[in-house]
């Protein structure tokens, strides 16, 4: 078999994954004895694994989560009120292809943001685009934006995005332009996307922070309707991790 010239043409036509297991199976004797079918299958499943691999590195680029964190290392033994079932069933991604938001809401430390972006980071897994972004940093980005000309194309681009988390929600009021853009994002996104938010401060004062009593009555619509909810409570896990040896912070 010419080796050389195979492996070339493999990696012409982009079939990395499948000119790597070219070349370890034929490094390997006893792949020798397989039949011709079951070196293709061999081929063609670590091509579509290497391809997999690579549809999630560039979704987790291109997401930015704030956490490098997995479903896989949520610690459901802390006490803070996470229910486990619940988590596990956000984890199997229906509530994303249903269009629907998830409210995550607790004392600072007790993982929310950390939650969050597990959640995320499995959305990326299963070919999901996702978006994170910190809610003073994007009301900040929305405004630079409006400035620039770019605005419109901005909304655009954050209604695309399959699941958009907005952390650190509050505690600050918002200003009349905040109101608006918030507004106009939840309406994008409204039965057409996934939301997540996560909040220090209990979702019915979130009519506070938003200040204008009609806005809050149309955003609050379309954010609360439907959502699942998770509601933490305890001791700042950070804090505990600092007292302990290294552990999980989620």
């Amino acid at each position: 078999m010419l080796i050389h010239p195979t492996m070339t043409l493999l990696a012409e036509l982009g079939l990395h994954g499948m000119a790597k297991s070219f070349q370890e199976l034929q490094a390997q004797p006893e792949s020798r004895a397989l039949e011709h079918a079951d070196w293709l299958a061999l081929l063609l499943e670590r091509e579509s694994t290497a391809r997999s691999q690579k549809r999630f590195e560039n979704r987790a680029r291109t997401a930015r989560l704030r956490h490098n964190a997995s479903i896989e290392d949520v610690d459901f033994k802390a006490s803070r009120g996470l229910d486990r079932g619940l988590f596990l069933s956000l984890a199997g991604g229906d509530w994303i292809r249903q269009h629907r938001s998830l409210l995550i809401t607790g004392p600072a430390g007790v993982g929310k943001s950390w939650l969050a972006c597990a959640l995320g980071q499995k959305a990326c897994r299963d070919d999901v685009s996702v978006a994170y972004h910190r809610a003073p940093r994007l009301f900040t980005t929305l405004a630079q934006a409006r400035d620039e000309g770019r605005y419109a194309r901005l909304l655009k681009a954050l209604a695309r995005v399959e699941l958009l988390i907005i952390d650190d929600w509050g505690p600050e009021k918002l200003d009349d332009t905040q109101r608006r853009d918030l507004l106009e994002l939840t309406e994008d996104r409204y039965e057409r996307r996934a939301t997540i938010i996560t909040s220090q401060i209990p979702v019915d004062r979130w009519y506070e922070i938003i200040g204008n009593p009609t806005i809050a009555d149309a955003v609050m619509d379309r954010i609360a309707h439907n959502a699942y909810r998770i509601e933490l409570a305890g001791e700042s896990m950070r804090k505990r991790q600092s007292q302990s040896p290294p552990a999980t912070i989620a």
